[in-house]
């Protein structure tokens, strides 16, 4: 077997981020969770995944961490009003709020250890949208879309049935 082949062979599911998000993950954590191995190997081969594990193990990041790598190691779109790219359907406001809250960390973390490793990474934004967003903060996210959008299935409805929808056009499933 060559070289290249062995490599393959022996890639952990970490292999697959960039190394700021590498580096990030491998100073917080003593390494993934069989949720996240799973998860990351599904989602960086182009497939599905559906994570079913219990509360505290890494099923956020489970979620977001491709993504995350995925939107600092892009260039954002050109048109503002395009650059939604994730879009997290929460069933309830408040987990809504718990998963933006839960992404600071590995947002702020993965820009940090760039910084340190001297790579530019763009400045990823989040925006939640529910029931209780202001008509103000709706315009803003209208005009100013974040790069994660995290809202409710009734939200996410009002957002298709008007021109707010033009904001997710850029979202995709890789």
């Amino acid at each position: 077997m060559s070289y290249l082949g062995d490599r393959l062979h022996t890639m952990t599911a970490l292999d697959r981020f960039s190394a700021p998000t590498r580096a990030w993950f491998e100073a917080s954590f003593a390494g993934p969770t069989p949720a996240q191995e799973g998860a990351w190997s599904s989602i960086a081969d182009g497939k599905h995944a559906l994570v079913v594990a219990p509360t505290g193990s890494g099923k956020t990041l489970s979620a977001f961490l491709h993504a995350i790598d995925r939107l600092m190691t892009t260039d954002p779109p050109k048109e503002k009003s395009r650059r939604t790219r994730v879009l997290y359907i929460s069933p309830l406001k408040a987990l809504g709020v718990d998963v933006e809250r839960n992404l600071r960390a590995p947002l702020t973390g993965i820009r940090n250890t760039a910084e340190r490793l001297q790579e530019k990474v763009p400045e990823v934004t989040v925006g939640l949208r529910s029931g209780d967003t202001s008509p103000a903060e709706r315009r803003k996210l209208g005009t100013s879309p974040p790069d994660i959008l995290i809202t409710t299935p009734e939200s996410l409805f009002l957002m298709l049935t008007s021109q707010a929808r033009e904001t997710l056009r850029s979202v995709s499933r890789a």
